[in-house]
């Protein structure tokens, strides 16, 4: 179903640099909100390192995790223009932006979000004690909003957070986030899981699935940061908020650990991730049954196998089909490769036809 919300990215932008730049100021950026059948395979979470599995108090989830959770600065450097204030005689303009992140593991990985440091010209990472050290990008994915930095740090300022098994939650589960919003590091909030299994959209227009939901205060700057249970372990990482103000109203989303140690588990080995893709937009059917096709893109797997848009999927490999979520989710258990049957009403009559799952163009 097409969004209508209105979903910010958490990453901060900060101080505008060079000539004549004034004071800086904390703005948000909106998401996209067009959502697509091909979304993030779901997998079993694997940990880094074991932490304790009993449960904390908010105030034991940060004294455990606080040194893992690191401050995420980025510099972005564009040209000047003669007819552009504040550079009237061209040169170029400098400005920071800020986000959060964790540690991974003990060979200097950090986890944060792709929008944090997308297009970023520099990356440093401030760890806990305050030491700061350069970063630089070893793969991102933007389909699941994850990147991977790595740092030239010594062990005994990192400090990995072991992933949890998001597919264990369940809705009223106590969370924990940590994370430096407008600056502020080391800011600890606490709610709980609000709802499980909600679709947002990431910054190339396609669906990320199974997000948590939670009313843990989370704001600009708190992006990459994690999502903790009340064990200690990342669950998640904060991506982005729904809001009407801009500012927290106690709607966050936190990409799942299972989406991201499936996806890191791949940039950390320097390969791309494969997604599973359909190529159609879809919303809910006038009848409410079923999953109605709103587009199909031009030369998607869709498209070859003869799917039009006012088509109404029932069935996806062999699979009842009764509502856009469904079709997300069935697309998303598929690979790259896979040949399914999709069972589809058109005008009255009900058809079928056979498509091979394609990758998810960049």
């Amino acid at each position: 179903m097409l969004s209508k919300r209105t979903p910010y990215l958490l990453a901060a932008s900060a101080l505008a640099l060079g000539a004549g730049a004034g004071a800086g100021s904390y703005a948000a950026f909106g998401g996209q909100s067009g959502k697509t059948t091909t979304i993030v395979q779901q997998a079993a979470a694997q940990g880094s390192p074991a932490a304790a599995t009993k449960t904390m108090s908010v105030n034991g989830v940060y004294q455990a995790d606080r040194n893992g959770v690191v401050e995420v600065t980025t510099t972005t450097t564009s040209a000047g223009s003669n007819n552009n204030a504040p550079f009237p005689f061209g040169g170029s303009q400098s400005s920071q932006a800020q986000g959060s992140g964790f540690v991974y593991d003990s060979d200097g990985h950090i986890i944060t979000n792709n929008h944090v440091v997308s297009g970023a010209s520099s990356i440093s990472v401030t760890f806990a004690d305050g030491s700061k050290y350069s970063a630089k990008v070893v793969g991102a994915d933007p389909s699941s909003d994850l990147a991977v930095l790595k740092v030239d740090a010594p062990s005994s300022k990192l400090h990995p957070l072991t992933l949890g098994d998001s597919t264990k939650l369940e809705v009223g589960d106590g969370v924990v986030a940590i994370g430096s919003p407008f600056g502020l590091s080391e800011t600890v909030t606490s709610g709980i899981v609000s709802a499980l299994n909600r679709d947002i959209s990431s910054t190339n227009n396609f669906t990320i699935s199974g997000v948590i939901q939670t009313d843990a205060a989370i704001n600009h700057g708190n992006s990459g940061g994690p999502l903790l249970n009340m064990a200690g372990e990342v669950v998640g990482i904060t991506t982005q908020i729904e809001s009407e103000s801009g500012g927290n109203d106690g709607v966050g989303f936190a990409v799942p650990s299972s989406t991201i140690s499936q996806v890191v588990s791949k940039l950390v080995k320097g390969q791309k991730v494969a997604h599973p893709y359909l190529g159609v937009y879809v919303k809910t059917s006038t009848n409410r049954s079923g999953a109605q096709i709103a587009s199909v893109k031009s030369g998607s797997p869709a498209a070859a196998a003869g799917l039009k848009a006012g088509d109404v999927v029932t069935a996806f490999d062999g699979g009842t089909i009764t509502s856009p979520d469904d079709l997300t989710a069935a697309v998303a258990a598929k690979r790259p490769g896979d040949k399914v049957s999709v069972t589809y009403v058109r005008s009255g009559s009900t058809k079928t036809t056979q498509v091979t799952i394609g990758t998810r163009p960049s």
